[in-house]
């Protein structure tokens, strides 16, 4: 069973700045953020502490919003939604085809100068998130969530 996390601030504060790092916008603040022991990240209205929480067993609360690994960021499709709009750096604009293919599980082919994480911008949608890497933008959308062909 997993188990969540609370952050403190210092740790909200150390996450922020690898989003900084990344995109050029940290987390949203008067939030909590809670943690996951494989990493995944969530998100909660701060309203959530006049609830009791102390006799439940949670494996998720909120909004999942990515995944840290190895002091990377790895935003959702809500999680890119969320910092897209604020981002500076790292933010790759698509064409309809391409998000057709990217929602349909492809890879995409990009020219840019962006590395690493990058977030998806077609229009004014933000549409998820991938890894760059040799001019192709690797798919995590969940096959769960893919479109699905014919």
């Amino acid at each position: 069973m997993h188990t969540l996390d609370f952050l403190n601030a210092k740790r909200v504060k150390e996450i922020s700045q690898i989003a900084e790092a990344q995109w050029g916008a940290g987390l949203p603040k008067d939030y909590f953020y809670l943690l996951r022991k494989d990493g995944d990240l969530f998100i909660v209205n701060r309203d959530i502490e006049k609830l009791n929480l102390d006799k439940l067993r949670l494996n998720s609360l909120g909004l999942y919003i990515g995944e840290l690994r190895n002091y990377e960021l790895r935003l959702s499709i809500e999680g890119a939604q969320l910092l897209g709009p604020k981002a500076k750096k790292n933010a790759v604009e698509i064409t309809n085809e391409q998000l057709s293919a990217w929602l349909h599980g492809e890879d995409l082919d990009v020219e840019t100068e962006s590395r690493g994480f990058v977030i998806l911008k077609c229009g004014k949608d933000f549409v998820g998130c991938g890894k760059l890497i040799e001019g192709k933008v690797l798919n995590f959308v969940p096959k769960a969530r893919r479109v699905k062909s014919g």
